[in-house]
């Protein structure tokens, strides 16, 4: 069994640059061991070339980087050998360094479309590792209570409609709230994004406006605002401007104590971003065969409108059979012991019935 795990906070606003940590296989062996089931790691050797060193390189999504720079710092503390570097460079540049076959994963919190995954002569493997809730943050230092937004009115407000804080529709959404007369400050992300991707696919989902004139992609042509490139960015840009509401993963908004609006869902009622409504959403939602579900508008009296999984992309085909076990064995401890860390960090553990599947699509990773 792995050794105690120890917590501890890291900072979220990591440079976008690879911050490289040594990763460890416990024995050597180059045969493909099988991923576990039910939750269990599998006691078997892992990749390590008689002692000797790995290197994998990946990149991707930002949203899961807080994350998985954690499972990697306390993977190198149990196995020291094998190096894993990962760089936040949002999910559209992560997709195409996968393909172009630079890294050795990528990561994007949009999966892969067909045709991007026929240009992969390696093969994908698609491994949702994690999930977590897209939130509205926003910047207004002297509202203490959570601001209230109706599903036409955050659709809106990002549409350039609403210019001011206490327009109207904003005070009659939130009785006795004491509205600033600032403007709004729209901050969107200014790389191609997983993020941007699930949020307008929400907005698109909800607003026939939004999605006639805006529509949903990576990147879109966004009708107002200033962009600010990963979800690191524009937590900063919303921290710094006075009057701003942007979107960002909900763990870079707890971690960085940005408020968060409290959205309107398909039952009609409104429900604050937490890992127990994110949870609820998930459960709501039935996994298709390659593992990839979009989430644009949830069933649920306590659903989360917003929440996403977010994949990890590997090549079924591995040249070096130390990198394909090398592989393995992070996405089998990620899985597993990896999944403490979620809710610390503002993740939400994957259902055991998730993991299971997860763990067997992993076994399709060979040499």
């Amino acid at each position: 069994m792995f050794a105690q795990l120890r917590s501890g906070r890291q900072a979220l606003l990591l440079p976008l640059v690879a911050v490289s940590f040594s990763i460890a296989s416990c024995q050597p062996q180059t045969s493909q061991a099988p991923i576990g089931t039910g939750g269990s790691p599998v006691a078997s050797p892992v990749a390590g070339g008689g002692g000797g060193n790995v290197s994998l390189t990946g990149a991707g999504a930002s949203f899961p980087s807080p994350l998985y720079q954690r499972w990697f710092s306390e993977y190198n503390k149990q196995n020291p050998n094998v190096r894993v570097s990962y760089q936040s460079v949002g999910s559209g540049a992560g997709v195409e360094q996968f393909t172009q076959g630079t890294v050795d994963f990528g990561a994007s919190d949009t999966g892969m479309k067909k045709e991007e995954i026929a240009k992969v002569a390696k093969g994908v493997v698609l491994l949702p590792m994690t999930a977590g809730s897209i939130v509205v943050t926003y910047n207004l230092p002297d509202v203490q209570n959570s601001i209230k937004l109706p599903r036409e009115l955050y659709s809106d407000i990002f549409l350039g409609k609403i210019k001011t804080w206490n327009d109207a529709r904003i005070a009659q959404a939130n009785p006795g709230v004491n509205l600033p007369n600032l403007p709004i400050t729209i901050v969107h992300r200014s790389d191609g994004s997983g993020t941007t991707s699930v949020f307008t696919s929400h907005l698109s989902a909800v607003s026939p406006e939004w999605k006639s004139k805006v529509g949903a992609g990576k990147t879109v042509d966004w009708p107002a605002g200033v962009g600010a490139k990963g979800n690191e960015g524009v937590t900063a840009q919303v921290q710094q401007t006075q009057g701003a509401i942007g979107y960002t993963e909900y763990g870079y908004a707890k971690q960085n104590n940005l408020a968060m609006a409290t959205l309107e869902n398909k039952a009609g009622k409104f429900v604050a971003p937490t890992p127990e409504a994110a949870s609820k959403t998930l459960a709501s939602v039935e996994l298709p065969a390659d593992l990839q579900a979009s989430i644009t508008d949830p069933e649920g009296a306590d659903s989360y409108p917003i929440v996403t999984y977010t994949w990890l992309m590997a090549y079924k085909k591995y040249d070096d059979p130390n990198k394909a076990q090398a592989i393995k064995d992070v996405v089998e401890w990620g899985l597993n012991e990896g999944q403490k860390f979620s809710e610390e960090l503002g993740y939400v553990p994957l259902p055991a019935e998730v993991v299971d599947k997860v763990e067997a699509a992993a076994n399709q990773i060979q040499s």
